[in-house]
């Protein structure tokens, strides 16, 4: 969809408070968008699109024990050379 904006302008906002059982959450990223609103379709109970501005952004509600945000740590140089070598190995192999 053409929206428009700039890329820097495509915002993703993320409100919630330690009293409301709910989240909203208001993006115009695609990924975002898509699990969303399959998340809703599927459990319109948990989640539900509130605001489709029509310019590319939707707004949800979601319970806040549906939601997460997921911190991963960085990947040590050992690790890193290890996956490195294991997925070169892995492209050396016959295809089923």
């Amino acid at each position: 969809m053409i929206t428009g904006k700039k890329k820097k302008e495509k915002i993703t906002e993320i409100f919630f408070d330690e009293d409301n059982p709910v989240i909203n959450i208001r993006t115009y990223n695609t990924d975002l968008k898509n699990r969303l609103t399959r998340f809703s379709k599927d459990y319109h109970y948990e989640c539900k699109l509130v605001d489709d501005s029509g310019n590319g952004m939707l707004e949800f509600e979601i319970n806040k024990g549906r939601f997460c945000f997921r911190l991963t740590a960085p990947y040590s140089e050992e690790r890193r050379q290890m996956l490195s070598r294991n997925a070169s190995q892995d492209n050396h192999l016959p295809k089923k």
